[in-house]
């Protein structure tokens, strides 16, 4: 298998997006700031996009290391509660 490239783009709304270099259809990634936040920034919004996604891939990648692929089984007596607390 090919390795995959991404690239981050600003749409046409204002958004920022990652996607695949190779694929037009929809982007993996989405980020929308509200004009409040677009005027904190003071136009650093591509460089405030482009950390969260850096971030986003850097937990991902801790997540990803720390789940246990092989139990597929789900243990019923350590049930917890369904909502993310943030």
């Amino acid at each position: 298998m090919s390795p995959s490239f991404f690239e981050i783009v600003q749409l046409s709304n204002g958004d920022y997006a990652l996607r695949r270099i190779d694929d037009e259809s929809a982007p993996l990634v989405k980020i929308s700031f509200s004009e409040e936040a677009r005027e904190m920034m003071e136009d650093r919004d591509m460089s405030v996009a482009k950390a969260m996604i850096a971030a986003g891939i850097e937990a991902v990648g801790n997540v990803a290391h720390d789940i246990d692929w092989e139990d597929d089984e789900l243990d019923d007596t350590d049930a917890q509660p369904s909502y993310t607390l943030h």
